[in-house]
């Protein structure tokens, strides 16, 4: 299949209109009217995982971060996301980013995160409605559908199985995101039950989960002053912006699967977190 295929299917799972305002999301670098020879799939695009493409015989990356959020003047190479371009063109690599279009889909990062912690009943944290995109309305078998109203938005609310105390649910959530640090608001007795969650930084969204009555809150990155104000409200729970999308790449991997089964795809071997704990 082609690379545009590709990202036609990529598209119709996380169209691009989701995607916030500040974001960059979409074709990165390349040529799309060409045959894929495999998908490495990351959170970020780094040199590494760049020479990662060119050593797997790859000719398309598929990011979770997108690899430009501003307008570039010069392309000479003089920092890392300059040196990728190059070195992406010149080997014929393709750069495809899904990033807060994921976030807001349905089924995109935050029910992989609910999936992970064991969440069940889950629903959007903060829901909008949006018109599906002419260009996009296909179904799962590609025959084209009239255009529709669909719920997507921003984070996600669950329940847990079986209620933990704050320590069980801070032990369960630092060992499944394998966090090298799990940074929260005070501890107060209470059961956590019911769970909202953001991936990235999402700290915007605590005061949606404090209004549906959430015992906890885990998100990426959390504000200094917002330890002070939620302190009483809910359990928050800072794991890292990596560690909370790290397994974003298993939902383009298990949709490339589904839609190509014929393609190779594999998950990077880099971890590319810039943040390390002593």
């Amino acid at each position: 299949m082609k690379i545009k295929e590709i990202i036609d299917a990529l598209e119709i799972f996380a169209p691009l209109p989701l995607q916030d305002g500040f974001d960059n999301a979409g074709l990165q670098v390349g040529l799309t009217d060409v045959e894929a020879t495999g998908a490495l799939l990351c959170l970020d695009v780094t040199e590494e995982v760049v020479e990662e493409a060119i050593n797997q015989g790859f000719n398309l990356i598929i990011s979770h971060h997108p690899l430009m959020f501003r307008g570039y003047k010069s392309i000479t190479g003089k920092d890392y996301t300059e040196r990728c371009i190059m070195t992406a063109i010149k080997n014929e690599i393709a750069i495809y980013s899904m990033h807060t279009n994921l976030d807001n889909a349905p089924n995109g990062v935050n029910y992989k995160i609910a999936e992970k912690i064991g969440l069940k009943n889950v629903t959007v944290l903060d829901p909008k409605e949006y018109m599906q995109q002419e260009d996009g309305c296909k179904n799962d078998t590609g025959d084209r559908k009239m255009p529709e109203w669909l719920t997507a938005g921003a984070g996600a609310i669950g329940e847990l199985e079986e209620p933990m105390t704050e320590t069980e649910f801070l032990k369960h959530v630092k060992k499944t995101f394998e966090t090298g640090c799990v940074k929260h608001t005070k501890l107060t007795g209470r059961l956590i039950t019911k769970v909202a969650i953001c991936g990235g930084a999402g700290a915007f969204l605590m005061e949606k989960a404090v209004k549906q009555h959430a015992d906890a809150f885990v998100t990426g990155e959390i504000k200094y002053h917002d330890y002070f104000y939620y302190e009483d409200k809910i359990l928050a729970a800072e794991i890292g912006h990596y560690e909370s999308e790290q397994y974003t790449k298993e939902i383009i991997q298990d949709l490339l699967n589904r839609k190509f089964p014929s393609l190779r795809t594999e998950l990077t071997r880099i971890n590319t977190n810039p943040i390390k704990y002593l």
